[in-house]
């Protein structure tokens, strides 16, 4: 069964600024450089008419996952994780495909100015892990990691806007 998950993260920075980031191949390269772990690869890369649609390829040492992971995986983890956003509206998909587990997350992203300044980004979506017995606990865990994750890329958007305004 799958579990759902939906994460919201807020930027001081307007909706059109980080959509211009998300959407840009330097800042890609810079985000996974600083934050891509092992084997961190910009895969893929387009943009046509108002949609950029990417592939990136981020790894995670087998040291910084639950036992219950490690064993399952018997290495490092390889996570496949393919955005696609649209201009108009902000909005996109993810899908993120877990290398050595049978497992994924679909979802859709929405970025959006906020009431009071700054924005907020949107998952929503769901994590399937299909792994007896354990399917469950691991798509706990990876809905935890990938809120964590967009807390942290959240952060370094932030930064990265600084840096480059």
């Amino acid at each position: 069964m799958a579990r759902r998950i939906e994460h919201q993260t807020t930027s001081p920075r307007p909706a059109s600024d980080v959509y211009a980031a998300l959407v840009d191949e330097t800042f890609l390269r810079d985000r996974l450089a600083a934050m891509g772990g092992a084997g961190a690869a910009l895969v893929a890369f387009t943009t046509t008419g108002g949609t950029t649609s990417y592939q990136l390829r981020q790894g995670v040492p087998a040291d910084k996952l639950p036992q219950a992971v490690r064993g399952v995986l018997g290495g490092d983890l390889v996570v496949d994780r393919a955005e696609s956003w649209t201009e108009a509206g902000f909005t996109g998909t993810v899908e993120v495909v877990l290398t050595g587990v049978p497992g994924r997350l679909d979802g859709t992203i929405t970025l959006a100015d906020a009431p009071g300044g700054g924005s907020t980004l949107t998952l929503a979506g769901q994590v399937k892990v299909g792994v007896p017995l354990l399917g469950g606990k691991l798509e706990k865990m990876v809905a935890e990691q990938v809120a964590r994750l967009l807390d942290e890329e959240t952060g370094f958007t932030a930064e990265w806007l600084a840096r480059h305004a």
